[in-house]
């Protein structure tokens, strides 16, 4: 079973390079830094270090390491919530010794010496509660600093257990988590308060949505439009849920301007749109995917794509 393979891999590794995906989301910030904390506690003699950029939207949650090349050398490399290799944060997650992969996304690229996969989780933080558990009879122990960095992972990708993905699994995990000693009113404050300028563009946002007759809406948030709020793509992340109370809304797609590329965002209240992101460069879950066009024709194409899978969906 790769969940035990994953356990004695970790218990026979003396140093454990933990990565996540490039532009990191809470969970894959949680999964990540929440796998360290939870091997650091049980592991005290272990080096463990994370990999990757840090968000300054998320550095109140964990910041990550300085990791020379030197570090992969014989080192165990793990890689948390990412389905496909172009999108790991730092190419060195190649270098270790042996590479595992930790998520639960679909699986679009299949890659690492053990693969654990399981699309039921809510999220990647949640499988990692599960591991926790799992070998809590061997000697491992959670401690509040990986509680707390797993509860936001799970919290953010359900989307405060609202979304379908919750499950009964996900409530006893996060019952387990809450017995331990964190603010969770700080990590809901961390993640959803937001500035005046973002909230003035969801209001504009909110002001100008149209939605088709096949309930779909599409937004465009244009270089210009980004700037007469003085709006980063980065905190533009605070907006995909915009629009989601909207009565009779199918789904729903943020396209984002950067200077080389359009970020997509595509969010469905049942429609399966991940295979439309797969055509466009991107991938994700059924309900919440993202993708990556370079132009807007290109961006009208995908809209179109979408428009159909709705207006077929009976």
């Amino acid at each position: 079973m790769e969940i035990t393979k994953i356990i004695e891999a970790i218990e026979a590794s003396e140093r454990i390079i933990i990565h996540r995906h490039v532009r990191p989301d809470p969970d894959a910030i949680g999964s990540q830094m929440g796998l360290k904390a939870l091997i650091r506690h049980s592991f005290p003699e272990k080096e463990v270090y994370a990999a990757g950029e840090d968000i300054p939207s998320l550095t109140f949650l964990a910041q990550m390491d300085d990791v020379s090349d030197e570090l992969y050398q014989g080192s165990l490399v793990i890689v948390c919530d990412t389905a496909n290799q172009p999108r790991i944060d730092d190419d060195r997650y190649n270098k270790g010794k042996q590479l595992i992969k930790i998520d639960h996304h679909p699986v679009t690229d299949s890659y690492g010496d053990i693969e654990w996969v399981s699309t039921d989780a809510s999220s990647t933080s949640e499988m990692i509660v599960g591991l926790a558990l799992e070998a809590r009879p061997r000697g491992w122990n959670l401690n509040n600093e990986a509680a707390r960095l797993l509860y936001a992972g799970i919290v953010g990708d359900t989307g405060r257990f609202k979304f379908p993905s919750t499950t009964v699994k996900t409530f006893q995990y996060a019952g387990e988590l809450v017995r331990y000693d964190f603010d969770r009113t700080a990590i809901y404050d961390g993640l959803y308060e937001a500035e005046e300028k973002v909230l003035r563009l969801s209001g504009h946002i909110l002001q100008h949505f149209k939605m088709s007759e096949n309930g779909l809406c599409v937004i465009k948030l244009t270089a210009e439009l980004l700037k007469a709020f003085d709006v980063t793509v980065e905190e533009s992340n605070q907006l995909v849920q915009t629009v989601a109370d909207v009565k009779g809304i199918k789904a729903w797609v943020f396209f984002i301007e950067e200077p080389d590329q359009i970020r997509v965002r595509i969010r469905s209240k049942g429609i399966v749109i991940n295979q439309i992101a797969k055509k466009y460069n991107g991938g994700g879950h059924p309900l919440a995917s993202g993708a990556t066009v370079y132009n807007w024709e290109e961006a009208n194409h995908l809209a179109a794509d979408l428009e159909k899978v709705c207006r077929d969906e009976v």
